[in-house]
């Protein structure tokens, strides 16, 4: 798989699709590149070339733990300057759940990048926020100061990155426990303030002043409810909702899997909705 060097790591990245419109894609999570590429595929096959990466701490992409942004704002920042360097913009930028966060960031930032947003599994709200800080921060907290950096090594996620890219675990172990928690500390108490916005990462006013055609699928569980992508909807007008799924489920997450049973159907209306965009710009 090929890389690049983007702001001091290493970015794996793969691109489907050889000719039309440029599309990026990004999982949810922390998942790799892999958990969006059964819909990227689909979007290609449409007439688009798609873009799909690993952000850094995802994947095969190298593991970097600390910044003074927000990790999804220093996710932003990467995936601009990826497209850049691929010549790549303007793009549909577009992801589920921290994907989503992701795109948005790169939309409010660098507009003139952006042709169209792709927004599905949008997350707010206080549930989501405190739920999501401790699945991507203080649950690892917790494990480095119990048992050091080689607890945080023996955790599913880093066990995973150590396995795509052994080198990761000299990284982790070369890190002192204080600088890890503080690094994740930050990036931890960012979701923690992001809880009384409409959605996590954009102030209302934020969402407002995206102009880009958007399209918003909703989620479908308490760290996606329905109602935060349909206020994000009526916040930003002009953008287009499309219901995926009808029914809200009463549990903390609905897994990825059952939204990839309906691949086929969101890769047509995202190809629809794009036909539709480009056409209107033209």
């Amino acid at each position: 798989m090929p890389h690049l060097a983007i702001r001091g790591a290493h970015i794996s990245y793969e691109i489907l699709g050889e000719k039309g419109p440029w599309v990026a894609l990004s999982p949810g999570g922390r998942r790799p590149l892999e958990g969006v590429k059964h819909l990227a595929e689909r979007v290609a096959a449409a007439g688009y070339r798609v873009l799909i990466h690993d952000r850094r701490n995802c994947g095969a992409s190298d593991l970097v733990l600390e910044g003074k942004e927000s990790e999804y704002e220093i996710w932003a920042e990467d995936l601009y300057t990826l497209l850049q360097q691929l010549n790549a913009t303007p793009a549909f930028v577009g992801g589920g759940s921290s994907g989503c966060r992701m795109s948005m960031l790169l939309a409010l930032r660098h507009p003139q990048a952006v042709r169209g947003l792709l927004l599905w599994r949008v997350t707010g709200g206080e549930f989501a926020a405190r739920r999501l800080a401790n699945q991507y921060y203080l649950q690892y907290i917790d494990a480095a100061k119990k048992g050091g950096m080689a607890a945080v090594c023996d955790s599913e996620h880093f066990r995973e990155r150590i396995a795509q890219r052994p080198s990761n675990r000299q990284i982790l172990m070369a890190m002192d426990v204080a600088r890890f928690t503080q690094s994740f500390s930050t990036w931890a108490d960012g979701f923690l303030q992001d809880a009384e916005k409409p959605v996590i990462g954009a102030t209302t006013a934020q969402l407002q002043s995206l102009k880009m055609p958007t399209l918003i699928v909703p989620g479908n569980d308490k760290t996606h409810a329905r109602d935060v992508g349909e206020k994000a909807h009526d916040i930003m007008k002009g953008s287009e909702l499309y219901i995926l799924f009808p029914q809200q489920q009463d549990i903390d997450i609905v897994l990825p899997q059952e939204w990839e049973f309906k691949d086929d159907e969101l890769a047509s209306v995202f190809a629809d909705f794009m036909k539709r965009a480009l056409a209107q710009a033209a």
